[in-house]
């Protein structure tokens, strides 16, 4: 393993120019060694210099069909793309683990004691605590390790920033402890638990999965714990339009509660109807049941069973339209999709402030500007933060021009699909 002056000379010389182009493009080879360049120097600045330091990336991801449906065992399709937060990272003894990550306070946590507290609640030192608890449970080496990490995931952006921080802990420990032999999935899983215990946010497994495992994919969760993976065969950048993710602005931090509301509501008819999950009924068992299921649960855990069983079952024809090159089909259904989790779902906006309603209008000038082109729906968990868009090439200047000029400059994101998921960065 290099020291830091072997990474800076290996990085200027171009020694990882074809591992960036695959990962972030061919346009990106300057930006991308500045910003690996970069995280090796602050890393030294944090801990010193080491002989054994490595470099990992974990990607956001857009999640493309499947709103909410995961953590319900049900379908979705979800990509990674080149979005990513990186580390620099080293082993050290002592029963230690320290993360600095840009523009945060240092975390430290000791091995020793790895269960849950409280107090670190909403921080990502519970992250760091929760990976390591559950790879020591899983019968994993855990170890202690230095780590600078930076990100380029937007926070509150729907990419997930959270699980790809999480997918970056888990591909760390597997590498430096592992032998880089812990599967993605048993990363993806290890990163969900350590979100929901320890974190304190009850998310499904889409984010992570997709984070861990890469590309475009659809997974099936009726079995959480053997979840169905593949891959969908579709060149999304022949489609002749570009995946782009409008950021309007809003932030998920204090939105914990909206979140959780989604999958107890959703658990909560699904009892009534007497299963566990919505994957395990249907929209027969749920009709006749609606007067009783309304004086229970409310007219909105209603509409949200409603979502839950329909975008699930159109996860099913999007990869169906995909694989047969069917695009216009594809864009149809999510514009549907869109529609569903807007009116039944309705995590467009929070009912807590209505006088913010940025992925309102960023829905409103999308259907606008794309109408007949295009297609549009919110992304990711809502409730603030993104909408994603499929914009036709020769449209993308004006729709980003109109975007920008609303939500502000920069704030259209331009992706491209990534071909793999949490990596130890190799030249």
């Amino acid at each position: 393993m290099p020291s830091s002056k072997e990474l800076l000379k290996a990085l200027d010389g171009g020694a990882f120019d074809a591992l960036f182009a695959r990962l972030y493009g061919p346009g990106s080879l300057p930006y991308q060694r500045k910003r690996y360049g970069g995280a090796v120097k602050a890393f030294v600045d944090c801990f010193g210099d080491r002989a054994d330091l490595r470099l990992f990336s974990a990607p956001g991801r857009p999640e493309i069909g499947g709103n909410h449906t995961d953590h319900n065992h049900g379908r979705v399709l979800a990509a990674s793309v080149n979005l990513d937060v990186i580390a620099v990272a080293a082993p050290c003894s002592g029963g230690r683990v320290r993360v600095q990550s840009k523009g945060y306070p240092m975390d430290v946590v000791e091995l020793e004691e790895l269960s849950v507290k409280p107090e670190e609640r909403n921080r990502s030192a519970a992250l760091v605590r929760g990976m390591a608890a559950r790879f020591r449970e899983k019968g994993f080496a855990v170890g202690g390790f230095d780590a600078y990490t930076t990100s380029d995931v937007l926070k509150g952006s729907g990419l997930s920033s959270s699980a790809a921080f999480e997918v970056l802990l888990g591909t760390i420990l597997s590498h430096l402890y592992n032998g880089g032999t812990v599967s993605p999935v048993e990363v993806a899983k290890a990163a969900q638990f350590a979100e929901n215990a320890y974190f304190g946010k009850p998310s499904g497994l889409m984010d992570q999965m997709a984070s861990s495992v890469g590309g475009i994919i659809t997974i099936d969760f009726a079995d959480t714990e053997q979840p169905v993976i593949r891959q969908a065969a579709f060149d999304f950048a022949a489609s002749g339009h570009k995946l782009c993710i409008v950021d309007t602005g809003g932030n998920h931090a204090d939105l914990t509660h909206e979140y959780a509301a989604v999958p107890a509501e959703m658990k909560a008819v699904a009892n009534s109807l007497g299963v566990d999950f919505l994957r395990q009924t249907s929209l027969d068992a749920l009709i006749p049941r609606i007067p009783e299921l309304r004086r229970l649960h409310g007219d909105r855990a209603v509409l949200r069973a409603f979502h839950f069983l329909q975008d699930n079952d159109r996860v099913v024809r999007q990869v169906a339209a995909l694989e047969a090159g069917h695009f216009e089909e594809f864009k149809r259904l999510v514009i549907e999709s869109g529609h569903s989790s807007f009116e039944y779902l309705q995590n467009v906006y929070t009912s807590s402030d209505v006088a913010f309603q940025g992925l309102s209008l960023a829905l409103c000038l999308a259907q606008l500007l794309l109408d007949g082109r295009g297609a549009w729906r919110v992304h990711g968990g809502g409730f603030g933060g993104t909408t994603q868009n499929f914009v036709p090439d020769d449209l993308l200047d004006s729709f980003r021009e109109t975007m920008e000029g609303v939500f502000g400059k920069g704030s259209c994101h331009c992706l491209t699909i990534r071909p793999c998921g949490g990596i130890c960065v190799e030249a």
